[in-house]
């Protein structure tokens, strides 16, 4: 019974891939073309992705050629072949911009650039581009069912590069470069006015200047440690949360005995 069973599936799989096999090694664009489209109705996607590569070159320009590279573009877009598939959707759009698919397809290239952007500690060309994309679909469909979506991608992008750059500028504390950290976090906040990062980069640039200050040569310890003072200031001027706090209030009253030397 199983041996018949068995029998039963493998001959299935013969009769089932058998068609499409005979497509793959036709000279006939028109047999592969029916075929591809068949794959891809039955979410066959790698099949028709096969077909749809040996095709493309011979349907370009034709009537049929706008649901073929939407089809396409989809069958990529659902591989999650990103790069590949935001190419094909930027393609596809360029083509056809009175396309019924056109702002679809806009907002799925924009969307695969976005999925290319790496973890925020790589470089971040791609998050750049990803942003880009995104924002020029924003502009050119402002009234899109896709835009709740598309702002939220660009916000997350965003913050993404400002997580990067609060770390870059974090680094410097980290290996004791606390004057080059001062700069970082000046520029930081000054580059990112509303980042949620804002607390802890204002925090870190106080520590630095405190430790830079204690690290001076003598003459520069007093006029260095006012400046941790004011940076200490503007810590807690922005301070929403507890989180740097206890350590801040730690360092304030370190700096306050040494502030208290030169008064003696």
């Amino acid at each position: 019974m199983n041996k018949l069973y068995f029998l039963f599936l493998f001959s299935v799989m013969l009769i089932s891939c058998g068609p499409y096999h005979a497509a793959m090694k036709s000279e006939d664009v028109a047999v592969k073309y029916t075929m591809a489209e068949t794959q891809y109705n039955a979410k066959k996607y790698d099949k028709a992705i096969r077909l749809f590569e040996q095709i493309a070159p011979a349907y370009r320009g034709k009537p049929q050629a706008e649901k073929l590279f939407y089809m396409y573009s989809q069958s990529l877009y659902l591989t999650k072949q990103f790069y590949l598939a935001g190419y094909q959707f930027e393609s596809f759009t360029a083509s056809y911009p009175k396309s019924e698919k056109v702002e679809e397809s806009a907002y799925l290239g924009a969307f695969c650039y976005s999925k290319l952007s790496p973890v925020y500690s790589l470089d971040q060309v791609d998050t750049y581009r990803a942003i880009d994309k995104m924002q020029g679909f924003i502009d050119n469909y402002p009234e899109s069912s896709y835009l709740p979506d598309a702002n939220v991608i660009v916000k997350t992008l965003r913050e993404k590069i400002e997580k990067k750059a609060f770390e870059n500028a974090k680094q410097y504390n980290t290996i004791y470069d606390y004057k080059s950290a001062m700069v970082a976090f000046d520029n930081f906040i000054s580059d990112y006015p509303g980042t949620p990062y804002k607390e802890a980069a204002l925090y870190y640039k106080f520590d630095s200047a405190y430790y830079l200050a204690i690290n001076s040569v003598s003459y520069k310890v007093q006029e260095r440690l006012k400046s941790a003072k004011e940076a200490y200031d503007k810590y807690i001027k922005n301070s929403n949360s507890s989180e740097y706090k206890e350590k801040a209030d730690d360092l304030m009253e370190k700096l306050n005995q040494n502030l208290q030397q030169f008064s003696k």
